[in-house]
């Protein structure tokens, strides 16, 4: 697993966030979904949170990491999530419980636009460390655009 030290913060940069659509198994009985670490998602899950309960109008986020990937599920209802590596600027739709928002630390991400009954999801590869987010903007900057893909 490739990594780069920065400031003494391993950096995990190898990987470009990505959006997979996972099996829906069902039947009458109605559906079913796994999500399997090292498998469906390519970490180890360390830590399982959600967001709901947020109005339309909020926006969530704001920050980078140095090391956490995470997946992001939105089980009910809908949201957005936009993304900027630097590279590129994306928004990402999330509306089924099917679409996984694979997230790598290098991706400065915002979530807004929740639907009333949203439900976010989401499975983190490390345990909360403080020290591990970046939620200044022109610091996210610096720490990765010393180490952009090519």
């Amino acid at each position: 697993m490739g990594g780069l030290v920065v400031k003494n913060k391993e950096l995990f940069v190898d990987n470009k966030s990505r959006v997979i659509e996972v099996n829906v198994l069902g039947d009458e009985r109605g559906l079913l979904t796994v999500i399997e670490e090292n498998l469906t998602i390519p970490f180890e899950i360390k830590r399982v949170f959600y967001i709901y309960n947020t109005q339309n109008e909020v926006r969530r986020g704001f920050h980078g990491h140095y090391k956490t990937r995470q997946a992001l599920i939105s089980v009910a209802g809908s949201c957005k999530v936009y993304l900027d590596n630097l590279q590129r600027k994306q928004e990402v739709i999330l509306d089924t419980p099917q679409k996984v928002l694979l997230l790598e630390p290098n991706d400065w991400h915002e979530m807004y636009d929740f639907t009333p009954d949203c439900v976010l999801l989401v499975l983190a590869s490390h345990h909360y460390d403080p020290e591990d987010y970046i939620r200044d903007y022109k610091l996210f900057k610096e720490v990765y655009s010393s180490c952009q893909a090519t």
